[in-house]
């Protein structure tokens, strides 16, 4: 039976190609305008490390000692608490992560001196957020703890420095000292780069810099503090530091800390730690607000931060507000070709055919309609994605259509086809044969 109403869909559709061709259009634009910005919404708001982020938290402790009723407490620590707790060493796994620009060059090379993004953390970062090696690996904590003269590089790095090649071994100079290269990273690019994701709601919408790439350079926690002392961007501070940019001891917060627990069991006690050690640093004097912490899960902490830029949220829901415009057209445009053929539809009565068979034709016919309008809609929202590209934002280059929303391209054109074409075809079930028959 389907196949025969999808011949009769195919024939109704021939028979008056101009308003075939706007319900088409009508479809193929509102799903163009709508799958694009759902594309950019899904690739902005999905699980940076599908891997790992049910095992991944991000601990805060208040450790602002100004009087006040504050109810969350900072985005980061301050250095001691930081690493109070990274050498508790009370989790599967911990890592420290402060981020600073930094001068390089790489002696032998024939390049002007770069000043890429360099990442201080420590040997827990790369086997905890699933990064995946090129050549080498990361350092020990054996060389967190001796502060030792190590890095690993990005793939965009090493193709820059040494053509691609492997450079473990080679030696970079950050600033004025020499660090030996032991890994070098493959393309790597979390969606966002989530573990320097702090202050987004502070961002007034503006969150578009969690979409960068990630840092070229990485060095243990200790060793970036010394080579590039003075370097280091606070988050915020109590008071003026004595030395900004040396923020070992100053009044500031400016360190993060993630930890990887394994179960329920390992979550809870963590966090009993870390509201003792609240505690115990407020029993010492340094910590005014003890009751004031947090631990979020990674997937939380990117929700507080309200990650997906503002403007992204906006268009998203302006294009579908313009899809529901559209299907209010088709609507329209369905119940005028359905009617027309009340004479058709009186005749099938007459011959036995029932309202509910009526009504699935015509479905079938919508149907129709949102699939060819889905091929259209496809072409358009390949076309929408490569204008986002075109963009000046960090995360345009992120903007490709996966096969899941491949997939949800169709879904959508037939759903929506099939619900634009729920009234027209209800109404054109409810025609009198009787009187249509009179008519002819």
């Amino acid at each position: 039976m389907f196949t025969y109403y999808l011949d009769l869909a195919l024939r109704s559709l021939k028979r008056n190609k101009v308003l075939t061709a706007l319900m088409v259009i009508a479809i193929a634009v509102g799903i163009g305008a709508s799958m694009t910005t759902l594309t950019v919404m899904h690739l902005l708001s999905g699980d940076p490390v599908p891997t790992r982020s049910g095992t991944l938290f991000y601990p805060q402790v208040d450790g602002n000692p100004t009087p006040g009723d504050f109810k969350q407490p900072l985005d980061v620590m301050d250095y001691q608490s930081a690493v109070d707790l990274w050498g508790a060493h009370r989790a599967d796994a911990q890592t420290l992560v402060v981020d600073s620009p930094v001068r390089l060059s790489a002696p032998g090379v024939n390049l002007p001196t770069l000043m890429p993004s360099m990442l201080s953390t420590t040997s827990d970062f790369f086997p905890m957020f699933d990064v995946p090696f090129r050549y080498g690996s990361g350092w020990s904590a054996d060389d967190d703890a001796r502060h030792a003269r190590v890095a690993v590089i990005s793939d965009d790095l090493n193709h820059k420095l040494f053509g691609g090649r492997d450079s473990v071994g080679q030696v970079l100079r950050l600033r004025d000292t020499d660090v030996r290269i032991v890994g070098v990273l493959r393309p790597w690019r979390p969606s966002p780069v989530f573990y320097t994701v702090a202050g987004g709601r502070f961002a007034n919408g503006d969150t578009a810099d969690f979409y960068g790439k990630t840092q070229d350079v990485f060095t243990p926690f200790f060793t970036g503090l010394e080579l590039n002392d003075g370097n280091f961007q606070q988050f915020t501070c109590w008071h003026m530091p004595e030395r900004p940019g040396h923020l070992q001891n100053s009044p500031c917060a400016w360190v993060r800390l993630w930890v990887q627990l394994g179960d329920a069991g390992k979550v809870a006690a963590y966090k009993q730690f870390l509201d003792g050690y609240a505690a115990q640093q407020a029993a010492l004097g340094r910590i005014v607000r003890p009751q004031n912490t947090r631990l979020r899960s990674l997937m939380q902490w990117l929700d507080y931060n309200g990650v997906v830029p503002g403007d992204v949220r906006l268009q998203t829901w302006l294009a579908f507000a313009f899809l529901a415009i559209c299907l209010f057209n088709m609507i329209g445009l369905l119940l005028a070709k359905f009617l027309r053929r009340s004479g058709e539809i009186g005749v099938r009565r007459a011959l036995g055919a029932s309202r509910g068979a009526v009504f699935a034709q015509c479905l079938v016919e919508a149907g129709l309609v949102g699939l060819i309008g889905g091929i259209g809609g496809l072409g358009l929202t390949l076309l929408g994605l490569w204008l986002v590209r075109r963009q000046p934002v960090a995360y345009a280059d992120l903007a490709h259509l996966d096969v899941s929303m491949f997939v949800a391209t169709f879904v959508t054109a037939i759903a929506a086809s099939l619900l634009a074409g729920v009234l027209p075809a209800f109404r054109a079930s409810r025609v009198a044969p009787g009187l249509q028959l009179k008519t002819l």
